[in-house]
């Protein structure tokens, strides 16, 4: 029996790093099943885990420690697009080997103003390469960063292409009326469509999209799972409210180390600020507004702190 799809909410998981910048092994894990425990998949090496400062055998040597850890391969869409085509297979037969739902699969990206054509052939290229009937590819727009797009068009040739292989999409523009439209435009041909963040959660279920994959589910995975399993219910709008005011605390600042420092805070494990270059800590001034801010809200993170405990043991 084919596996069921993932959906949900899925975090895009921060990767904590060792003094040497070295990936720490034991944190990654504690805060995946932390995650996890909250109702939380684990969208691991997406863009806010620095996988893009990351060799391709440090990411795959992480995820089959997570694995070999007991955390549920199911739980897990791990992102494997490089600009390489050869690390990008990879990676991907890696992950799909291993048990994975799926992979979050960005564009090749460094070059610009690449055609359809060209894209097509890419993705073409990785599901023949890696030649596994379990594999599920969920594309990554995300314009902002990227500035390759995944067009209407080319999602439609991929999906008549590679039905089984093509599943779904992140879609990371920050436009809820552009997630919608690839939500009415594939959803019927079983094109499952996540929000690149929660702000439009409830909006994107209610249309007939999976759920989201968000940076700050880093850091609110309950209270997202939350929202996501009250959609249709008297509750879910005031949810969504709560979310979006922690989600809007965050946007004031780096994400990347502005999440790892509230992790860290949260977790009482200063470890956890490290970053890689060319990401720098947040200053401490910034780190200690953000809490405040945060405290306002009567934002907690249930259970970090014995999560992270038990990490350093």
């Amino acid at each position: 029996m084919p596996q069921a799809r993932i959906k949900g909410v899925l975090s895009p998981v921060v990767t904590p790093f060792k003094a040497d910048l070295s990936p720490d092994t034991g944190r990654f894990i504690a805060h995946c099943k932390w995650l996890v425990s909250q109702d939380c998949g684990l969208a691991v090496f997406g863009t806010n885990s620095e996988a893009n400062s990351m060799a391709a055998e440090e990411r795959m040597d992480l995820l089959e420690a997570l694995v070999a850890a007991g955390v549920d391969p199911a739980r897990m869409m791990p992102g494997t697009g490089a600009c390489s085509l050869t690390e990008t297979v990879k990676v991907t037969a890696h992950a799909t080997r291993l048990g994975a739902s799926g992979v979050l699969m960005l564009p090749p990206f460094y070059y610009k103003g690449v055609s359809d054509e060209g894209l097509f052939r890419h993705f073409s290229e990785v599901v023949q390469r890696v030649g596994d009937a379990r594999l599920r590819i969920y594309l990554y727009h995300i314009p902002p960063v990227a500035q390759v797009p995944i067009t209407h068009a080319l999602v439609e040739r991929l999906l008549k292409a590679y039905p089984q292989q093509i599943a779904g999409m992140k879609d990371s523009s920050d436009d809820w009326p552009h997630t919608r439209s690839m939500i009415d435009a594939f959803a019927k041909d079983g094109f499952d469509v996540f929000s690149g963040n929660e702000k439009p959660l409830v909006d994107n279920v209610t249309s007939g999209g999976v759920g989201c994959i968000s940076a700050t589910a880093n850091i609110n995975p309950g209270a997202i799972a939350e929202t996501f399993r009250a959609v249709g219910s008297p509750q879910a709008a005031a949810l969504q409210k709560k979310i979006n005011d922690v989600r809007a605390v965050m946007q004031g600042y780096v994400m990347i180390p502005a999440m790892k420092h509230v992790i860290a805070h949260y977790g009482a494990d200063p470890a956890w600020n490290k970053v890689r270059p060319p990401l720098i800590e947040v200053s401490e001034a910034q780190g200690r507004e953000s809490v405040s801010k945060l405290d306002a809200l009567g934002f907690t993170m249930p259970g970090l702190r014995q999560a992270m405990a038990q990490a350093a043991e």
